[in-house]
This record gives C-alpha cells, sequence and structure tokens, in this order.
C-alpha cells in the first residue's frame, strides 16, 4: 500500500468515525434502546465535543490535516443550530410565532430561524472557499452527463435534464404514497388547507434551499477534495439522512428514506457543479410534506 492511500484510508476511517458520532446516532441509540432522554442542547454538547477532538487531531496528526476545514465546518454548523434553535427561537417574538396555531406563522417562522443557519453556513464557505461556485451555489449545468448507475437503471450517456424530470416524478410520487398511507387525510381537510397553498409554495421552497445548502452542498465542498467524491457523496447521505429520524418521513424508513435522497441529490451537484435539479426535485417533495403539515394544523370548527 502507498503513503498516498494509506493516508486516503487514515482519512476516510477518521471522517466516517466523527461524522457519525457527532450525528443524530449516538441520540438515537441513547433514546431507542437504553430510553434515555437526550435533550437537544446535550445532543449538541455531544457533537462540538466529538468536533473539537477530530479539529485537534488534525493539529496532532499531520496526515489528518485535509480534513481540518470539514471540522471547522462541521463545528461552525452544530454550533450555528444550538444557537439559533435553543437561543434565539427563545425570543418572545419567536414564541409568539413558533407557537401561532395557523401554519402560515408557525412555519414560515421556523423556516427563518433555518435560513439563518444556512446564511451562517454560506458566509464561512465563502470565507473558506472563496468562490460560491466551490460550494455549489450556483445553477450548475443542469443538461450534464450523468454518472451509469447499473442498480437505479440509470445508463451511460444519459443526461440530467432527462433524468432531473423523471426523478422528479418518480420521489414525489413516492412520497405522496407515503404520506396518504400514513395520514389518509379527509377530502373535507385538504379543501380547507388549500388556503395555506401560498405559505406552503414558500416553505418548500426555503426549506429546499436550506437544507440542500446546509447539509449538502457544504458537506461536499470540503469532503469531495480530500476523500473523494463517492465517500463524500455516502457521508453527506449518511448525517442527513440520520438527522430524519425523528423527521418526515420518520424513523428507520425515514433515515432510509432521507439518506437515499441525499445521496442523489448530492450526486446531482457532483455531476452538474451546483444546486439546481437537487433544489427543484427536493422543492416539490417538500410541497407534498408541507402540504400535509398544513392538513394537520387544520382542525374542526377552524384553525
Amino acid at each position: 500500500m502507498t503513503n498516498e492511500s494509506s493516508s486516503r484510508k487514515s482519512l476516510i476511517i477518521v471522517a466516517w468515525a466523527f461524522l457519525l458520532l457527532a450525528s443524530s446516532l449516538p441520540r438515537i441509540i441513547l433514546q431507542e434502546i437504553f430510553r434515555q432522554t437526550v435533550t437537544e442542547e446535550a445532543r449538541a454538547l455531544i457533537a462540538e465535543g466529538v468536533i473539537l477532538l477530530g479539529l485537534a487531531l488534525t493539529f496532532a496528526w499531520k496526515a489528518l490535516q485535509p480534513l481540518r476545514i470539514f471540522f471547522v465546518l462541521f463545528l461552525v454548523l452544530v454550533v450555528a443550530e444550538w444557537f439559533v434553535f435553543t437561543k434565539v427561537d427563545q425570543l418572545p417574538f419567536y414564541q409568539s410565532w413558533l407557537n401561532h396555531p395557523s401554519f402560515n406563522v408557525y412555519m414560515l417562522a421556523e423556516q427563518s430561524l433555518r435560513l439563518t443557519v444556512t446564511l451562517v453556513i454560506i458566509a464561512v464557505l465563502f470565507l473558506l472557499r472563496k468562490r460560491v461556485s466551490a460550494f455549489f451555489l450556483v445553477k450548475g449545468d443542469t443538461s450534464a452527463s450523468a454518472e451509469p448507475v447499473k442498480w437505479m437503471g440509470i445508463k451511460e450517456g444519459e443526461r440530467w435534464n432527462k433524468l432531473g424530470c423523471n426523478f422528479a416524478i418518480i420521489i414525489s410520487l413516492g412520497t405522496l404514497a407515503f404520506l396518504l398511507l400514513a395520514a389518509r387525510p379527509s377530502f373535507d381537510l385538504v379543501l380547507k388547507a388549500a388556503s395555506f397553498l401560498p405559505a406552503i409554495l414558500i416553505a418548500a421552497a426555503l426549506n429546499a434551499f436550506n437544507e440542500e445548502m446546509t447539509y449538502k452542498a457544504s458537506f461536499l465542498s470540503v469532503l469531495e477534495e480530500p476523500l473523494g467524491k463517492h465517500q463524500a457523496l455516502w457521508l453527506m447521505a449518511a448525517y442527513f439522512g440520520l438527522g430524519h429520524y425523528y423527521g418526515i418521513p420518520y424513523g428507520v424508513i425515514g433515515v432510509l428514506m432521507a439518506g437515499f435522497l441525499g445521496w442523489f441529490l448530492g450526486k446531482s451537484m457532483l455531476e452538474t457543479r451546483g444546486l439546481g435539479w437537487a433544489w427543484y426535485i427536493h422543492f416539490w417533495q417538500d410541497v407534498l410534506i408541507f402540504s400535509f403539515l398544513a392538513i394537520g394544523s387544520v382542525t374542526p370548527g377552524g384553525g
């Protein structure tokens, strides 16, 4: 084994170990297996400690130096999320919005908090990478060639202008089927929720941008060079998937679905060198998810 391949292997092992330890995995294990409640602050403290240890190792172990930029970004993300979702969201005016019974108010308030985190990440990425194209904050070549994937039926020569449209439909229909089976809303509630359509579209657009930029483009931009695109893609997908254990969809199914979606949309970023298809596909999926959240916010007699 050459020194270069040995160094790459060390980088991959360390990146995987620290990412999993700083992800939602410890919280899931503690809560689901040992029945120990883990608060958001405790989860953030665990993650911060793990990441700081990883960052310190990049100074003590020269072979890990290429991961330094990853640990810096990762630490900023965890601290920004902790501050926004445990401090900023406790401000009186935010509490009044977040606890408002109307979807129009509480969902847009929540998305404004997520956008705050995203803007912090963009600022840090700009300082670290200098150019917006270096962290995929561009549309990209939406008709670029797609790398073949046999098990998905993606063949040699296929392009993203066709693949993106096809998968936007497939992923949206799969999400709709899951939501219908899980929620089974009445037609009356669906009609009442139609009044929330403008807020649904705005929330979906913001959430798609926030998640694609914060959890995918950011990770790929700092991991692709030291680890290679395939390892970077799987690391990002694992972190994104685990973060959805308590999301929508939820549980193991939620992790697998979000993980696959993270991998596929990350693949689109790496191959088109932009955010275009990732945002578009995610947007339509979120339109469906937020529609069902709006339906859930409608109660008999008003709301």
